[in-house]
């Protein structure tokens, strides 16, 4: 029994020993800064890190620098209203609000492409400039949707909190513009929601007194006027009103 412990277990060395030899070594990694490239243009390197930078702050700025808030706000409104708890899914409606605010935003997006990221790689304007252009793209999404819809005392209430005087609201920095900016989109999001809500609360107000008058207590209300909110909600086109009303809620350039 010795014997064969002992044997088993040079044989496990001797193949450590050849399989470590036949090994190919891992490549090394090195990153170098260029010093030698234009100033005005960002390296190779420097490139890399600040797209991986963007993509990791992607799901920030999705929610405070387009309209994806105001979208899923809403639409998580409706489907308490209707009371379907998961119908629709969490997937289903985030994939929805992100797909309408390409549709709203194509506009901006398109802007910033084709006045940052196309000049920027044709070495015709420096980074600062590129990234300063794609700012006042969504400086001016931003400022008009708060001026349509009366919410410019939300920019100044943040900057007399910070002690700031705004005399001109096209003049709002970064840092004011947009927490602003998120404000007007839950205020604007919970005035729809409040329309929104109204007739299902009818509905369930109708349905429990049925209830009551027939002397039916031990039977949830919700659980009869369900049927009849989705009933009523695809009668009158619902999903059409819905989106409808929120791709024009917002203002086109």
């Amino acid at each position: 029994m010795k014997k064969i412990i002992v044997i088993s277990f040079l044989l496990i060395i001797s193949f450590n020993i050849v399989y470590s030899q036949n090994l190919t070594q891992i490549p090394g990694i090195n990153i170098q800064i260029n010093t030698e490239e234009e100033p005005n243009n960002l390296n190779t390197t420097l490139t890399i890190l600040l797209i991986v930078t963007v993509l990791s702050l992607a799901p920030g700025f999705l929610m405070l620098f387009t309209s994806f808030t105001r979208i899923v706000v809403v639409l998580s409104f409706l489907r308490q209203a209707m009371g379907t708890r998961q119908a629709p899914p969490n997937q289903v409606m985030l994939a929805l609000a992100l797909f309408l605010t390409i549709m709203i935003m194509f506009p901006v997006f398109n802007g910033v492409y084709q006045e940052a990221i196309v000049p920027y790689n044709q070495n015709e304007i420096s980074y600062e400039e590129a990234i300063q252009i794609s700012w006042q793209q969504f400086k001016n999404f931003m400022i008009s949707e708060i001026v349509a819809h009366k919410n410019e005392d939300d920019i100044y209430m943040l900057a007399s909190s910070m002690g700031e005087t705004i005399d001109n609201i096209e003049d709002t920095p970064f840092q004011i513009l947009v927490p602003a900016f998120a404000i007007s989109e839950l205020e604007i999001a919970f005035k729809m929601s409040i329309l929104l809500y109204l007739p299902f609360i009818i509905v369930d107000m109708v349905v429990a007194s049925i209830l009551l008058s027939m002397g039916m207590i031990m039977i949830p209300p919700i659980l009869i006027s369900l049927p009849f909110k989705i009933m009523i909600f695809v009668m009158v086109n619902g999903w059409d009103l819905l989106i409808g009303g929120l791709v024009r809620s917002f203002v086109r350039g």
